[in-house]
């Protein structure tokens, strides 16, 4: 597959075959996502491969409320989990029932189930000095969680980076052994795809860049 194919048509799956995924499989679909940028090339992220049915059901069970919460909100037509004015809608959110979920509810057959951490040691976090949620250190961490994706749709595989886990961190850190000054970035799906999506939506660019200042005129082709 040509990097342009592949950057246009990957999209997120999140239903499999049962098609095993074999260790080797997971291995070098690593190998390859392991050359993706970094700050300093400190290559700050670590990865548990998560086998055991019962540490899945009990991440499922972790998560199972996260994502009924972000799907109350999401139904409010607000940004879930959003870090600007939360207040007027978290409250109703945590009146939410279950919602089905493929992936949680059937976490313990997934083919490929990865936690990607991240050692804040070797994160420089440029704008943790500012006055808002700092977001910088994610540059040297999600490079390699998307490069998983592309190695893994070379393979003609699929899979899905989510956050719920780390909504969650304290809980799920003992489950997982999870270092001293560390961090969960990712949980990341893996498998062989039910449907593999390749028709992906997006803005144009003209709605998203401009020309000298974020006000300016918009860039076109």
């Amino acid at each position: 597959m040509q990097l342009h194919d592949a950057l246009r048509s990957t999209g997120s799956v999140r239903r499999f075959t049962d098609a095993p995924l074999p260790d080797a499989t997971i291995a070098a679909i690593l190998d390859d996502a392991r050359f993706a940028p970094s700050g300093g090339n400190r290559q700050p992220w670590r990865v548990a491969v998560i086998k055991d049915r019962a540490v899945r059901r009990a991440l499922g069970d972790l998560i199972t409320p996260v994502w009924d919460e972000y799907s109350a909100i999401s139904a409010t037509g607000r940004t879930p989990f959003t870090v600007v004015e939360p207040a007027p809608y978290q409250l109703e959110s945590t009146r939410a029932g279950n919602v089905p979920n493929d992936l949680i509810d059937n976490i313990e057959t997934v083919p490929g189930l990865l936690v990607v951490a991240a050692d804040f040691a070797r994160l420089a976090m440029m704008d943790a000095v500012l006055d808002r949620e700092p977001i910088t250190g994610g540059a040297s961490v999600y490079p390699f969680c998307w490069s998983i994706l592309l190695a893994a749709r070379a393979r003609g595989l699929g899979g899905v980076i989510t956050t719920f886990l780390s909504h969650v961190e304290p809980a799920a850190a003992p489950l997982l052994a999870l270092p001293d000054n560390h961090g969960i970035a990712a949980m990341i799906f893996l498998g062989t795809p039910v449907h593999q999506p390749t028709k992906l939506k997006r803005r144009p660019v003209s709605s998203f860049a401009n020309i000298d200042r974020f006000d300016g005129d918009a860039l076109t082709d």
